[in-house]
């Protein structure tokens, strides 16, 4: 024997219809027809229809009469066509008006079908059930391509974050310094008001910071001795190639932000910096944060042309350069952030 709770899961499986009609005989003939097979939910005027489209579960598919008082099918159909979560929904006009320039226009504000007064049962019931199961299709198809989609999207930006390690090691580190670099901005980011969702994803995003170091040569790069004129043009033009590894990528925050910080974050607050000579808050936030956590553990970490040098005296040359090199207002949050700054060091130190 069926239980309740079975008939109700059932029906819970079935396709949701929502019937617009200002007619009582017109809705009892239809819902007389459908209640079997689906679940039907009743509107008797256009503001109700464009309500009851919203509330979740959402229709899989609206059968709409035209003319109604006050708002009528076409201006439902319209409205549900500019709204994004009810958009998808495929609409049935079911009318008595059912000239060719009513079903041009119905069709031209997006309905997929009409369907004729006095009904006939068959031909309405085999165009619903063609109908859902096209959006259906659509919707499995859309799934199927936004999963694609995503999967070729983190497939590329770990590509994109593996160069940017690798851009590291070509210039002598361990890969360490992205890591510190990166945690260092994340705890700036959120001491400056910037929400755990935007700075996670700059925390992601600004290991990418020196990309473009990859394409300059191992000559300049490694020289441990001081770079001249040419060279240094050389060594500037990492921030283009990393803007060009990283490409247009307006689809992606976090490879727009990487974009971003990989472009600005050699800017200074004084507008000597490179590539534009940006000044003040000209740079962008995550800019002026990238370049306070690249350089303090640029000053923290040794290389082989120079010892490490302390917490003490790289928290100080940071206070010496506000408004000089960086946003004096980030500096000092920075130095508010001591106790963390010195577990980062610890938690990503490089190997003995």
């Amino acid at each position: 024997m069926q239980t309740e709770t079975t008939k109700l899961h059932q029906d819970q499986d079935k396709p949701l219809l929502l019937i617009v009609d200002d007619t009582a005989e017109n809705i009892d003939v239809l819902a007389g027809l459908l209640k079997n097979d689906y679940r039907i939910r009743i509107a008797t005027n256009g503001e109700l229809a464009l309500k009851l489209a919203q509330v979740v579960p959402l229709p899989d598919l609206i059968l709409l009469d035209i003319m109604m008082p006050e708002i009528d099918g076409f201006e439902v159909c319209r409205c549900l066509k500019t709204q994004s979560n009810t958009q998808h929904i495929p609409i049935i006009f079911v009318t008595a008006k059912i000239s060719p320039e009513d079903e041009i226009k119905g069709l031209q504000l997006g309905a997929v079908d009409y369907i004729g007064k006095p009904i006939v049962p068959p031909i309405a019931k085999q165009r619903i059930e063609t109908h859902l199961a096209l959006s259906n299709q659509n919707k499995q198809l859309y799934l199927k391509v936004k999963e694609q989609t995503r999967v070729i999207k983190q497939t590329n930006i770990a590509l994109l974050k593996r160069l940017g390690r690798a851009a590291e090691y070509k210039d002598n580190e361990t890969g360490m310094h992205v890591l510190r670099m990166a945690n260092y901005a994340y705890i700036l980011a959120r001491s400056c008001g910037m929400s755990d969702e935007h700075a996670d994803v700059l925390k992601e995003a600004a290991p990418m910071h020196d990309i473009g170091k990859i394409g300059i040569p191992d000559g300049i790069l490694l020289k441990p001795g001081k770079l001249d004129p040419e060279e240094w043009d050389v060594m500037r033009s990492h921030v283009q190639i990393g803007v060009d590894i990283l490409g247009d990528c307006e689809d992606s925050k976090l490879m727009e932000v990487a974009r971003t910080v990989a472009l600005t974050h050699h800017e200074k607050w004084d507008g000597s910096g490179y590539p534009n000579g940006l000044v003040g808050e000209h740079i962008p936030l995550v800019g002026r944060i990238c370049a306070i956590a690249d350089v303090f553990d640029a000053l923290t970490s040794a290389r082989p042309y120079k010892q490490p040098w302390s917490v003490e005296k790289a928290l100080q040359f940071l206070e010496e350069q506000k408004n000089k090199h960086f946003d004096a207002t980030l500096v000092d949050l920075f130095l508010g952030q001591e106790a963390k700054i010195r577990k980062i060091m610890s938690k990503y130190a490089e190997p003995d």
